[in-house]
């Protein structure tokens, strides 16, 4: 959800609205998406490095969070929409421990379209704290493989994503989703979060139709040999 500083500073104001307006954004996104038969929607909102940002800014995105949990869960859970955390909700404070705890169970039974919120997340953290379950776990190596690892992750039970849209002009992963995304799909766009409308996402979506995903491997009209 890149660009929400810049969107504020462009019209002169402070940046804390431009990450209120991306808030706002959410239930725009979420709804076109969804006309356009995505069934998962994953959003990073805040990583695990963005507690190295001034501590003003880390105490504004941490009040608009608990200030909008709430409405924006009820207008979610209205859509259908199933709301999943991934991250870490320790570092958070009880009562917004509390809220995200809550949006989780309110929208358990939804199936419209499951929304995950990653917010204090990071991959590499992620990634870790899986290798550290599954040594506590105490299970022989020769069990660890890739379905088995998948589980001991945030995103157990959901599917990898198929494509990232990154928005504000941004050219690099910033460590969302290393595992996940490994046969992912990117769109890059100069359009900053709080743009991001229906044009821009069906321009997204168009280009991944075009996309011929080969997982590695090649396809049938790709296996020709040349003399």
């Amino acid at each position: 959800m890149d660009g929400n500083g810049r969107w504020a500073l462009q019209r002169q104001l402070p940046r804390p609205d431009g990450h209120r307006q991306g808030v706002v954004n959410i239930q725009r996104v979420v709804k076109i998406l969804a006309r356009r038969g995505v069934s998962v929607v994953t959003l990073f909102a805040f990583s695990t490095e963005n507690w190295n940002r001034p501590a003003p800014e880390v105490d504004a995105l941490m009040t608009i969070m608990a200030e909008e949990i709430e409405p924006q869960t009820q207008q979610l859970h209205e859509g259908g929409v199933r709301l999943i955390h991934l991250g870490d909700p320790d570092p958070l404070n009880p009562l917004l421990r509390h809220a995200v705890a809550e949006a989780q169970q309110r929208t358990l039974e939804n199936s419209a379209v499951t929304l995950n919120i990653a917010f204090n997340y990071g991959g590499r953290d992620e990634i870790l704290r899986a290798v550290r379950r599954i040594i506590a776990d105490d299970l022989p190596p020769e069990q660890v493989d890739e379905a088995l690892f998948s589980r001991y992750l945030y995103t157990d039970g959901c599917p990898d994503p198929d494509l990232i849209i990154r928005t504000g002009g941004e050219q690099r992963i910033s460590n969302f989703l290393l595992w996940q995304a490994a046969y992912s799909e990117y769109y890059h766009t100069p359009v900053l979060w709080p743009d991001l409308d229906e044009v821009e996402l069906g321009l997204a979506l168009d280009a991944y139709s075009q996309r011929q995903r080969r997982f590695g491997a090649l396809n049938a009209s790709d296996n020709t040999s040349q003399e």
